[in-house]
């Protein structure tokens, strides 16, 4: 069995570590630590990673996050992905910084990328994993936090909430999405 495991970001070395980038930090975490690395390839960045008889395809998309939609499709497409098995992780405003949410589907809740996946793919029913980022910013300093960097403080922080990030992300390939979301959501 295949799965698409997409975390959302912007290429490019000034996105590095931003809070809208913790997707592909994430997918970096899981790769590293099953040593492989990602190739450059149509759309983005890919590996792929086994795991009990299933092949978790991850993509970083470098079609930047407002066109995310466009790698997510590619992919699928590529290889023969249906829509149960794909994950995406995406940074969340609406949660508390390192709180990790699994959803079966539900609203883009303003995140620009997921609003183009759904555009794309006709459908707001596929599984994601929302990762706060916290909201900490004063009014209309939305894009300034988002496209801003994490702290000391929060990057200490947020290393065992990335690597329990990986372990949802595995969950969700052997378990299911029902059996994960009970395991993981409000811990």
């Amino acid at each position: 069995m295949k799965y698409l495991i997409v975390g959302l970001g912007n290429i490019g070395d000034e996105y590095r570590n931003t809070r809208h980038n913790i997707g592909f930090m994430v997918l970096d975490a899981l790769a590293k630590a099953s040593n492989i690395i990602f190739t450059d390839k149509r759309y983005g960045e890919v590996s792929s990673l086994s795991l009990k008889g299933r092949q978790l395809i991850l993509l970083k998309p470098s079609t930047y996050m407002n066109l995310s939609g466009n790698a997510v499709r590619y992919w699928m497409q590529q290889e023969k992905i249906p829509l149960e098995n794909l994950l995406i992780v995406a940074d969340d405003l609406s949660l508390p910084l390192g709180s990790l949410r699994l959803k079966g589907k539900g609203s883009d809740g303003g995140h620009n990328g997921l609003k183009h996946i759904a555009a794309i793919l006709g459908t707001q029913n596929y599984a994601r994993l929302r990762f706060g980022i916290g909201n900490d910013f004063p009014k209309g300093g939305q894009i300034d936090y988002v496209l801003g960097h994490f702290d000391e403080k929060e990057t200490e922080h947020l290393q065992e909430r990335i690597h329990i990030a990986g372990e949802i992300i595995k969950s969700f390939s052997l378990a299911g999405l029902t059996i994960t979301m009970n395991q993981y959501n409000n811990k």
